[in-house]
């Protein structure tokens, strides 16, 4: 039985029935101990009181909750209200990231950057908060170059992060490769990686392009010469996304973050194919 923990991210629903839905998710995944739960937090805060209300689902499930907080655009006084609600309800780790400038909205004032809401965490609560902070193995997409892009990441760790999950990948020389740098930088803190199970060509494609992930070259014919063939495609997407996590996890990473689209099904397999 394998023992590295896993943890699973979820998104907040917009429906009653959606709710519902999730919850039935959540109880089909917790079979494999997760060391806690995610929920994203839409652009410019959308999704506030929808993030909360998961996380507290989440906490009443009796599983750790981690709510992500994206600062972009939002004022201290905004960001400070957050996290304040958040401590009043006992929830003690946060994924802090820039976040997405929402849609039709230039640059506005408040936090600009991750690191600048890493250090507002720390200075308004101390240690109280566990803080995870994003990683990108293949970059961000808007960095200016792969130096600027380990140096931004070395200034939200030395801000106070305690840990890091990255954006997808299926390059594995891509994290190693990424995690050296940062240790060659005297960051030591546990770095994710985070994983994507593959249910649709179509979709991979459009959130690849969007988030700067590779699809290598042979894994994106293989999958477009299989068409309108779901099941090849989740069949041959299963073998790839099990044997990155096993390699992975017999190289030695920490543990390992599944983005699940609010969707068990593709996750679980992959999690008992591993042992768990």
């Amino acid at each position: 039985m394998n023992r590295t923990p896993l943890s699973f991210e979820f998104f907040p629903t917009r429906t009653e029935e959606g709710r519902k839905k999730v919850a039935i998710t959540r109880q089909q995944l917790r079979q494999f101990n997760p060391e806690f739960f995610s929920c994203t937090f839409g652009a410019g805060g959308t999704t506030r009181d929808g993030t909360l209300q998961t996380v507290l689902d989440i906490m009443a499930e009796d599983t750790p909750a981690a709510p992500h907080l994206s600062c972009v655009g939002s004022s201290p006084e905004e960001i400070g209200d957050i996290l304040n609600t958040y401590r009043s309800h006992g929830i003690k780790h946060i994924v802090a990231l820039r976040g997405d400038i929402p849609s039709g909205m230039g640059m506005m004032d408040g936090f600009r950057y991750a690191n600048e809401l890493v250090s507002f965490i720390r200075e308004q609560h101390g240690d109280w908060f566990h803080i995870e902070v994003a990683a990108y193995p293949e970059y961000h997409p808007q960095a200016k170059s792969a130096q600027a892009d380990i140096d931004f990441f070395v200034q939200k760790c030395r801000a106070g992060a305690d840990s890091a999950i990255t954006q997808y990948f299926y390059n594995i020389d891509a994290y190693f490769a990424f995690v050296d740098a940062v240790r060659a930088k005297g960051i030591d803190i546990p770095i994710v990686p985070g994983i994507m199970p593959i249910a649709s060509f179509s979709n991979l494609c459009r959130f690849s392009d969007m988030c700067g992930a590779e699809v290598p070259r042979w894994l994106r014919l293989k999958l477009q010469a299989y068409g309108d063939d779901t099941a090849s495609i989740k069949a041959l997407g299963l073998d790839v996304v099990t044997d990155l996590c096993d390699r992975l996890l017999s190289q030695g990473a920490p543990s390992l973050h599944f983005y699940t689209l609010n969707q068990a099904g593709l996750v679980s397999t992959v999690c008992q194919r591993l042992g768990y």
